[in-house]
């Protein structure tokens, strides 16, 4: 096997084998504890510039199929794993998981140890990467240069990289109860999947749209979708969502979305040390006190002391979910405006279904 090396902005070194494509990739570090689901996290793009470390050791064995993946196309910098299948095995697999890397260019790396590289990561926090391999690699005083030469993730605008070119329609399931506008900053397929299964028509926007775009023949609801990047360089979105809260239209967001409408509530975003990406993270709701387990793929945080409610100028403004594991804000509600976003991903894709109900709580802002 061809050699490859990822280098840590710290001057850290972790040599494995070659996975997937040869050359150089560049991007934030990050580790995903899910045990299930790697290609839904590969094809999601709120992991876009981002170097995914696996902590689950065996990652490859299902292959990759033509039915799971949240956007077009691989989203991640690059793929670090410990011990990939040899083969894959089962039968939806359409091919290997090394092979689908190559196919469309996603430097990765295999045979090194995911567990000390994310202690070092717990420790230190996300930084900055490379993997480097075939004629990429280098000494490593020059492969770190070109680490340290790549931009950081905080102040980092991805939403227009990632974004739809052109507006498109997903038809409602059975009967049209509800008609949404989808603000694509990252959306995952399976978020119209999910809008869709309770009646609701959505038409998904780039992350340019304007408000009378957005607001184009009355919907019912809007949308503010996961996505990548710093919340702080989001200006254009943080305005329309302002202007969809004035018109008091309901909406509803996830992730990025949460960061979002939080900031166009008056609320801070701040970045976090090391992140929540997995499958398994409890979250608090303050509301009824119900503990979900939830998907997770963020860098960046609202700001604010969980269970709190605090002014915006749009009314009172309910902390209301929040992770008990480090105490951090996990979903905001409005009570003066119809709006509620939650830091998650209910959509689950992969992932647990209990937090599946917050489409039903967004469709009934709308039903009122």
């Amino acid at each position: 096997m061809d050699e490859a090396v990822l280098v840590l902005e710290d001057g850290s070194l972790h040599r494995g084998e070659a996975f997937g494509a040869r050359g150089r990739t560049l991007g934030e570090a990050v580790f995903a504890t899910g045990m299930t689901g790697y290609q839904e996290t590969l094809t999601d793009p709120s992991y876009h510039r981002q170097i995914v470390v696996a902590t689950a050791p065996h990652i490859g064995n299902t292959g990759w199929n033509d039915e799971d993946d949240e956007s077009g196309a691989i989203q991640v910098a690059g793929y670090v794993v410990r011990d990939p299948a040899r083969r894959p095995s089962n039968w939806r697999s359409r091919r290997g998981l090394p092979e689908e890397l190559a196919r469309q260019g996603v430097v990765g790396l295999a045979g090194v140890d995911t567990r000390a590289i994310t202690r070092r990561l717990r420790e230190a926090g996300s930084m900055r990467a490379g993997i480097f391999s075939g004629d990429a690699l280098g000494d490593a005083t020059t492969m770190r240069a070109e680490v340290l030469d790549s931009p950081p993730m905080a102040g980092a605008d991805l939403a227009g990289a990632v974004t739809t070119r052109e507006p498109y329609t997903v038809p409602a399931a059975g009967e049209t109860r509800f008609r949404v506008a989808a603000l694509d900053l990252g959306i995952k397929a399976n978020t119209p999947r999910m809008l869709a299964a309770r009646g609701i028509e959505t038409r998904v926007l780039p992350s340019s749209a304007t408000i009378e775009e957005l607001l184009d023949g009355s919907p019912d609801g809007v949308f503010l979708s996961n996505g990548p990047g710093d919340p702080a360089t989001a200006d254009q979105a943080v305005a329309l969502t302002a202007e969809v809260l004035r018109r008091e239209v309901p909406l509803f967001g996830i992730c990025f979305g949460n960061q979002i409408l939080s900031r166009a509530l008056g609320l801070g975003t701040y970045k976090m040390r090391y992140g929540h990406r997995g499958i398994n993270v409890p979250v608090v709701d303050h509301t009824t006190g119900a503990v979900a387990i939830t998907s997770q793929n963020h860098g960046f945080a609202v700001a604010g002391e969980p269970g709190a409610r605090v002014d915006s100028p749009f009314g009172t403004v309910h902390l209301s979910h929040s992770c008990p594991n480090d105490g951090t804000v996990e979903g905001v509600t409005c009570e003066g405006v119809p709006a509620l976003s939650v830091q998650y991903h209910p959509e689950a894709a992969a992932g647990p279904h209990d937090a599946a109900d917050l489409f039903d709580r967004f469709a009934d802002l709308m039903g009122k």
